[in-house]
């Protein structure tokens, strides 16, 4: 077996971030990852001009090169799960246009340090795939020393070749932040996760088929309403709905609804027009929008100034609603009964948060699906 690397010593998120903006680096954008939070907390906090958080890296790779065509030596924060959207801007955008950015990239399922089955792959080819895209990286420094003399080669780098440059972060390297939090305000009025996951468990037909987006309401519709009619969406965040179309295309006269979140719809929101265009009529999108990345620290998501029922409705999606408590829900949730009219949009607004004590799924990801599968066969 091979034994875990060694924990990397740590550095101060704000000694990071004092030490990229001395090197001339910034602004910076991106969607969180928990091994970077305390970094984009202190962003947040110190200095919220500078930080602009994305629906989707690819998008932040193209607002990095506006930035860069602006002037600026923008950086890149993203998870490695999510470096596949970004590959298309930075091969067809960076490197035809020439146009360097910084990328900060976690370093989630790296070999021999244990992770989630969905980080398994993207962890072993992360340095493989840099390679291929013809991006220099390298392992961020653990010694604000070190730190400072690598940025000035990454910099140099950029500017002589005009490409991107990378700095990988392994699990552990960056150190929780001090500062004020940065997290969106608990509302108590608002029910939890779990507590909307259970108004639809409780109103929808035994056999109907539910899936369920990456991260804790997978993990929760597991926990608490595991049943073979459920798919647990693992990675691939944003695609629980497109997955969900792709079955009520194909599963006649039966009722499929999708357990969404804020930041997975935001990431794909393209596919609320295939499913508006598409139109089935059995499929219910239930989107629980809590405001927040809540797998990886709380980190606000901005949907609080998106109308995703107005987005929808824009779509094509035959009904929409937007709810706030459990009442609201199970009205929403009966006028969405078999039969009615769809695809409908549950937009429930619900507070951050979850069981500190949740574990994680009990089902490989391989044996949900086949489960699945198999329960939902004419």
């Amino acid at each position: 077996m091979t034994a875990a690397p060694a924990l990397p010593r740590t550095l101060d998120p704000a000694v990071i971030v004092r030490t990229f903006r001395a090197a001339g680096l910034g602004p910076f954008s991106g969607v969180p990852c928990s091994f970077l939070g305390p970094v984009i907390s202190c962003l947040q906090q110190e200095h919220p001009a500078d930080y602009l958080t994305t629906a989707n890296e690819g998008e932040a790779v193209a607002i990095a090169a506006g930035a860069r065509l602006a002037g600026r030596l923008p950086v890149v924060i993203l998870q490695n799960s999510g470096l596949g959207n970004a590959v298309n801007p930075l091969t067809s955008l960076c490197h035809t246009l020439r146009l360097p950015v910084l990328l900060l990239i976690t370093w989630r399922g790296r070999p021999g340090s244990p992770d989630e089955p969905q980080h398994e792959l993207m962890g072993r080819i992360t340095p493989g795939l840099l390679t291929a895209l013809e991006i220099r990286h390298e392992v961020l420094p653990a010694e604000q020393a070190a730190l400072e003399e690598r940025l000035g080669v990454a910099v140099d780098h950029m500017r002589s070749t005009r490409l991107p440059y990378a700095f990988v972060v392994p699990k552990g390297l960056v150190a929780p932040y001090e500062g004020p939090d940065a997290r969106p305000a608990p509302r108590p009025e608002r029910m939890l996760r779990t507590e909307a996951i259970a108004e639809v468990m409780r109103a929808v037909g035994a056999r109907t088929p539910v899936i369920a987006t990456t991260g804790k309401t997978a993990r929760e519709l597991e926990r608490d309403w595991d049943r073979p009619e459920n798919l647990y969406v693992v990675g691939s965040m944003g695609c629980a709905s497109s997955v969900a179309l792709g079955v009520a295309l194909h599963v006649s006269a039966r009722q499929v609804v999708v357990l969404d979140g804020d930041g997975a719809a935001l990431m794909r929101m393209e596919a609320l027009a295939t499913i508006g265009r598409a139109g089935p009529a059995g499929l219910v999108h239930v989107l629980l929008d809590n405001e927040a990345y809540d797998s990886t620290g709380t980190q606000p998501t901005g949907s609080a100034a998106t109308d995703f029922a107005a987005v929808a409705a824009a779509c094509g999606y035959r009904s929409t609603a937007d709810v706030d408590d459990a009442a609201a829900l199970r009205a929403a949730l009966a006028e969405a009964r078999p039969g009615a009219a769809g695809p409908r949009l549950i937009r429930v607004r619900i507070a951050p948060g979850s069981d500190p004590r949740l574990g994680r799924p009990a089902l490989s990801p391989p044996v949900s699906a086949a489960r699945f599968q198999e329960a939902i066969a004419p």
